[in-house]
């Protein structure tokens, strides 16, 4: 009973530190992929539409660390659509437990469209991260990494002219102008076109509204630990 009150209380706080930084209004759609006896619960949304499982079965599941992804076939339809939220004020975040291997693969963690104009995502490759948000082009959004290290990372857009982009406890500017949203679901794990599916193993996820991504990262990184607390 205990073990169950203390998850209890870290998802309670998470979402009343939410409020009370300003932020839980601009997450539209959001999962806590851990702390659940099982998939069905992962999969449970704490805000928004619940996703949609693709070849996830129960192995894949943590109850500590998460969903993790094959690289191959699984993947999430999050439900919430690439234009739904206004061109110039969006954000997409993820908390990994696992980050995804970094090899010649370009690997999606969670975006929609493919490298077009009014695309949005979270990807690597080997040598780059790319923080896209809306985004008009290539070299505005991408910036030289080869880190696995696990955590949050995010990207948020609140001007026309850049967005701001976070992994690893910073956050740095992303210069780029943004175009008319594409038509289309935001996948998790995987580019919503059925390609450059992800392998890392993931505990949260949120799209939405431009916020303040330093507050969701300590917020998310906090409810992570306290996560893992609970649970023997």
């Amino acid at each position: 009973m205990t073990q169950s009150v203390d998850l209890a209380n870290a998802i309670n706080s998470f979402v009343k530190g939410c409020k009370t930084d300003g932020t839980w209004d601009a997450i539209k759609a959001c999962c806590i992929m851990a702390a659940w006896d099982g998939l069905d619960g992962a999969l449970y949304p704490l805000k928004g539409p619940a996703p949609t499982n693709n070849n996830f079965v129960s192995g894949d599941y943590n109850r500590e660390t998460g969903l993790v992804g094959d690289g191959s076939t699984k993947y999430l339809d999050s439900n919430r659509n690439n234009n739904a939220d206004p061109q110039n004020s969006k954000h997409l975040a993820v908390y990994m437990s696992t980050h995804a291997v970094r090899d010649g693969t370009t690997r999606a963690t969670l975006a929609a469209g493919s490298s077009t104009a009014g695309a949005s995502g979270l990807l690597t490759t080997s040598s780059t991260r790319y923080y896209r948000a809306n985004y008009t082009s290539n070299p505005g959004t991408g910036r030289n990494d080869s880190a696995t290290t696990p955590g949050f990372w995010g990207v948020t857009r609140q001007l026309a002219s850049q967005a701001t982009g976070r992994y690893g406890g910073s956050s740095r500017t992303i210069t780029d102008t943004s175009t008319t949203p594409l038509n289309g679901n935001l996948h998790v794990f995987a580019r919503n076109t059925g390609a450059d599916y992800s392998d890392a193993r993931l505990s949260f996820y949120s799209i939405g509204e431009n916020l303040d991504l330093a507050l969701l990262d300590n917020r998310v990184s906090t409810l992570m630990t306290d996560i893992g607390a609970a649970i023997p």
